[in-house]
């Protein structure tokens, strides 16, 4: 089968649909959806030289895609991640080297010296990575709920003294308080690549202006006026829901707030005909962990983060 690679196409519906379809076919437990695909491209900041590559067969069809580029927010100067997924029922014909060649010699180009992917683990996926000079470190795992059918804990008649409920959307004449608790909380995030979260401007062009946030269903815990949690939500406007973000200001947790937004947000997810809730979580993450497994959540896939040293150019 000849395989070659090619860019996204910005502006092709029918493109963006292909990559929606691989990645479903390739990573079922993740929300993707055309709009979000669009979004990802004309979004993209400048100094993240971002590209998103298909392979493509010679009748056309697209069998493969990646996403490719430079973590131009983190302090440390060349860090760079790809993430290939090729459709399951066309592995074995080439496509996830072709796409991995290029996205190397792009990142090189762009003077990347570390890249980072996540990769199944899974026997042939790990195989296929450290083939190419790839090398393991942390893990992290995809957790399942079936909303439609899960016995949801029941939201407290009355809330904790000073404590408030609000959705991400009553923020939206101003979203910096947010921002400002969306920054704590990822830095103290598990990772490999450290990122220096300080430009609002950026995170409200690419995170906050995502369509995949739903500001409905994002749930925010206020104590006192301030924000203090969150849990914040994407979907695809159909049946799946996933935990984008749930996050508790260090001078407030242990108090349950983070249970308290995460239930309020499913049970309005499940009332919006929601069917399957979908999160993600470090490995090493046992506090998040216990309480997405206190929700009814299984393990449903474990994925490996992988880098390599490239040469730049």
């Amino acid at each position: 089968m000849t395989v070659s690679i090619r860019d996204l196409r910005p502006g092709d519906h029918s493109d963006a649909e292909s990559v929606v379809r691989v990645r479903r076919a390739a990573l079922p437990f993740m929300i993707t959806t055309t709009e979000g695909v669009a979004f990802e491209v004309s979004s993209a900041h400048p100094a993240k030289h971002h590209r998103i590559l298909v392979a493509e067969t010679a009748d056309g069809r697209v069998i493969g895609t990646a996403q490719v580029g430079i973590a131009y927010d983190s302090p440390e100067p060349g860090q760079s991640y790809v993430n290939a997924h090729v459709d399951p029922a066309h592995r074995g014909a080439g496509a996830g080297a072709l796409l991995l060649r290029t996205a190397e010699e792009h990142l090189a180009a762009h003077g990347a010296r570390d890249v980072y992917a996540w990769v199944l683990d899974e026997p042939a996926p790990r195989a296929f990575a450290e083939r190419r000079g790839y090398r393991p470190s942390r893990s992290a795992h995809f957790l399942r709920l079936d909303l439609a059918a899960a016995t949801l804990p029941e939201l407290p008649q009355d809330l904790p003294a000073g404590v408030e409920l609000r959705p991400g959307a009553a923020f939206a004449a101003d979203p910096r308080p947010l921002f400002e608790a969306d920054a704590e909380t990822t830095s103290d995030e598990p990772g490999d690549v450290a990122a220096g979260f300080d430009d609002y401007e950026d995170w409200l062009a690419h995170t906050w202006n995502s369509p995949s946030l739903d500001k409905e269903l994002t749930t925010v815990a206020l104590v006192d006026g301030v924000v203090a949690s969150f849990a914040a939500a994407q979907t695809d406007g159909g049946t799946r829901y996933a935990s984008a973000m749930t996050g508790t200001l260090r001078a407030f947790r242990g108090r349950g707030l983070a249970k308290l937004a995460k239930t309020a947000s499913l049970h309005r997810a499940r009332a919006a005909g929601y069917t399957e809730a979908f999160t993600g979580n470090d490995a090493g993450n046992g506090p998040m962990l216990a309480i997405n497994e206190w929700f009814g959540y299984e393990i449903c896939a474990t994925e490996t983060r992988y880098t390599k040293k490239v040469e730049t150019r």
